[in-house]
């Protein structure tokens, strides 16, 4: 799969007092974009947890490179770097036209929502993992 791009519209609500957005808004941009690269993958949450599984941020390193204000059109865009049995590890930007504003590397890890760490479904290392081993 290739670098998936979801947009969005800054709001009110995003902003901080000083007009730019909010740096905790920047994580639901983030958890939004990774939402719809997964879905638009055919890996939709709701499956997930019908067999015990959920997806849990294990960490997450941000840069926060410029700042974005109200009514700005935004692109999130995701794409996977690396997978392994239990963990998607994730590089997403959000960009402003063609100028990046925020990066993050997150690494999201396989859980049973009985608790404890769980195995990433066959589906999804088949999904993700000739991607990753190709470079795309």
């Amino acid at each position: 799969m290739t670098q998936h791009r979801f947009p969005v519209r800054i709001y009110y609500e995003d902003t901080d007092f000083s007009g730019n957005v909010y740096h905790a808004a920047y994580l639901k941009f983030f958890e939004r974009g990774r939402t719809e690269f997964l879905r638009d993958a055919g890996v939709h949450h709701f499956e997930l947890a019908a067999q015990g599984i959920a997806f849990a941020v294990r960490s997450m390193e941000i840069a926060f490179d410029g700042a974005a204000r109200i009514d700005d059109l935004l692109t999130v865009t995701t794409e996977v770097t690396a997978i392994s049995g239990a963990r998607l590890t994730l590089s997403q930007s959000i960009l402003r036209d063609a100028v990046v504003l925020t990066r993050a590397t997150v690494v999201v890890v396989a859980i049973k929502t009985s608790g404890g760490a769980a195995r990433l479904p066959r589906a999804i290392l088949e999904r993700f993992g000739p991607a990753v081993q190709a470079g795309t």
